[in-house]
């Protein structure tokens, strides 16, 4: 084996040893630009991802401290100031070497750069002579076109460092979290190991090898008088020190496609290049959304009963196990603060967050009982969870029934939101008419067809979930619909505003006292109702509101809710419909998720109140007796009600005198 790879080098060594005749490719000594990706930053300036064919940021090479240079010298090139830019020394030493039985490159760098920035004329995958000697004579014609310094800057700027990451800014970045001008000496002397290659002395994957590598970089420059012996020791002993998350503020993919489409709707060619993307992205929020999904799938996969693939276990390229989606937006303004959606984008890139269409089961029934309270129907009105059987066409009879198989009989419109009672959903929906449904619905963001059957009322007509969390934002803001926003503005790379993009205006699509009386009966949800799961996670003093979810058979989980500053939702569930586990609803699954992100939000954070808008009537009222309280009432008992000015208490029960409305 060494026979023939000394024979090899013999005739190489030969070739080089003399001037070549030939004449190097069209171009391939040319330096040219380079693809350059586009940042992605979060709305204070964090980066969260990049866009590109290739994600480099090209970087001068006078920016950056004169030691990084000298490091990819000392161990690439050795006399890459003293060669033409082909070293007949180093390729001397080479030969040497494989006679020994120690065969190794000695392709300098000026010989790397022609390869690498023009695979289409020299592939340096080709071992042949004659591929060598085009290498060689284009590398000679750059040394007479470009001085060392303008070659070394392309070099630096051209090789992989692994991971899909090229040039020196891009691994600085990516491996230590900073730009390439503040790298450290060690650091430096890390990144100048990985040319040889990325994968074996990835300092993320393989640190030992890495401080190995390092160290004899450090030594190499200590041999070329580069640095001092002390300050290689120095060097030596700091640990290898990687960033997390490659460098990223939070884990965004699904966030950069559809940056990436609105980007490109507007004319801006983000795939290109050079841009800088402003997000309305939080990033403390996004990675604590996809921290949170992650903690409550896993959790939901332990539940007793639960027979499907889990996500640690799963197939290759297999995205069958338990999916999840969260978004969270503010609802001043409908910017997107966050958005997961799904459980492994290198699995799946299909974005459940915005293109999934799901029934949202009771997470739907807010937006009836809105309709029912703007057209005068109060809070306290007397409504009954009874079995219903409500004909249809064709002869078909609809007959709503509750989760837990159960009627409760006569409750008030806040105890059966409360609780959740979907005959009541349908009666409300009845009464008020399921067109007035279907147009309030739209009016809030949802963009998809609500049927006008009474399944509409409880959640039987899809939905998407950003949507969902839009429509959710008039309750939280005081009845204004708001449209969703990702990016704020895209700069080119001379700093130039190309695209800005400002919130929509607000629409006010419902009474500022309608939302806030079923933002108040939605609160009640998370104190008493089917989502005080969320209390866990979330302190007292951050007031919240919200509604849990739950299709037939279990197969939809979802807890969308509230606080002053942020709205957001969560659904769980498989791509292809089907039971989760038993008893897992929005309450024991998505609630969690949604309980966990916001707690981990407001750890860092204080919170506002909810205003009460003029025109509302406080009424001290009796729970359990369903009437205004009297001198009998205990305190446990006693709350306060809200009603629209001019419908405070007359008689309760006078909407459903005649028994419950069934058509």
């Amino acid at each position: 084996m060494y026979l023939s790879r000394s024979l090899h080098i013999v005739a190489l060594a030969t070739c080089l040893a003399v001037p070549l005749g030939a004449q190097a490719p069209s171009a391939a000594w040319q330096i040219v630009p380079q693809p350059q990706s586009s940042l992605v930053l979060s709305r204070d300036g964090r980066l969260i991802g990049e866009l590109g064919a290739q994600l480099r940021v090209s970087v001068p090479i006078r920016t950056l401290p004169v030691y990084v240079g000298q490091a990819f010298i000392s161990i690439e090139d050795q006399r890459f100031y003293k060669h033409d830019g082909v070293d007949v020394v180093g390729m001397a030493a080479a030969f040497k070497d494989a006679l020994r039985g120690h065969a190794r490159g000695a392709s300098t760098i000026t010989q790397q750069l022609v390869g690498n920035m023009h695979p289409d004329l020299i592939d340096r995958a080709d071992r042949s002579i004659s591929r060598k000697i085009h290498e060689q004579n284009a590398a000679r014609e750059m040394e007479r076109h470009y001085d060392k310094s303008q070659i070394l800057e392309a070099y630096l700027n051209q090789i992989h460092f692994g991971h899909g990451w090229y040039g020196i800014e891009e691994a600085s970045r990516h491996y230590f979290g900073i730009p390439a001008a503040r790298l450290s000496l060690a650091q430096a002397a890390t990144l100048a190991a990985l040319p040889t290659g990325p994968a074996l002395y990835d300092p993320v994957r393989h640190p030992d090898r890495a401080r190995d590598r390092r160290n004899l970089v450090l030594s190499q420059m200590v041999d070329q008088q580069y640095i001092t012996p002390a300050a290689a020791a120095a060097a030596k002993a700091e640990p290898i020190v990687t960033v997390p998350s490659g460098g990223l503020s939070a884990p965004a993919p699904y966030v950069l496609d559809v940056v990436r489409r609105e980007a490109e709707a507007n004319g801006v060619s983000v795939m290109n290049g050079g841009y800088e993307i402003t997000t309305t992205i939080d990033a403390d929020l996004q990675r604590e959304a996809a921290d949170a999904l992650t903690t409550g799938l896993t959790r939901a996969e332990a539940r007793a009963g639960y027979k499907h693939p889990r996500f640690a276990s799963r197939a290759q390229g297999s995205s069958d196990y338990l999916q999840g989606a969260v978004v969270a937006i503010d609802p001043e303004n409908g910017d997107v603060l966050a958005l997961v959606g799904g459980r492994s984008y290198a699995d799946s890139h299909f974005d459940r967050a915005t293109n999934a269409l799901r029934q949202p089961g009771s997470a739907f029934k807010p937006i009836v009982y809105a309709a029912a309270i703007a057209d005068s129907i109060t809070a306290s009105t007397i409504v009954y969870d009874t079995a219903l059987a409500i004909p249809l066409d064709r002869n078909a009879v609809y007959r709503p029934r509750n989760d837990d198989g159960q009627f409760l009989g006569p409750l008030t419109v806040r105890d059966a939101l409360v609780r959740s009672r979907n005959p009541v959903a349908v009666q409300l929906g009845l009464a008020t008419g399921m067109d007035t449904i279907a147009a309030l619905a739209h009016a809030l963001g949802i963009t998809t067809p609500i049927s006008p059957y009474p399944s509409s009322a409880i959640g039987a007509s899809a939905v998407r979930p950003i949507d969902l969390v839009t429509a959710y934002a008039a309750f939280d803001n005081d009845g204004a619909a708001v449209t969703t926003r990702f990016i704020r503005k895209i700069d080119d790379a001379s700093g130039r505003v190309v695209f800005a993009e400002r919130p929509a205006p607000r629409d006010s699509v419902l009474d500022p006292r309608v939302a806030f009386i079923v933002r108040d009966m939605m609160r009640d949800v998370v104190t008493r109702g089917t989502a005080t799961s969320v209390r866990r996670y979330v302190p007292d003093r951050i007031e919240v509101a919200g509604k849990t979810g739950t299709t037939n058979d279990d197969t939809d989980a979802w807890f969308v809710g509230m606080t002053p500053e942020v709205v957001a939702g969560v659904w769980v569930g498989f791509d292809k419909p089907v039971a989760i586990a038993p008893g897992a609803a929005g309450g024991s699954i998505a609630a969690p998720i949604w309980g966990d992100m916001i707690g981990q939000y407001y750890s860092r954070r204080s919170s506002g109140e909810w205003n009460l808008p003029a025109g509302l009537v406080a009424v001290d009222f009796d729970r359990d007796k369903m009437a205004p309280a009297d001198s009998t009432t205990i305190p446990d008992r006693r709350y306060t009600e809200y009603f629209l000015d001019g419908t405070e208490p007359g008689d309760p029960w006078a909407l459903f005198a005649n028994g419950p409305i069934t058509f």
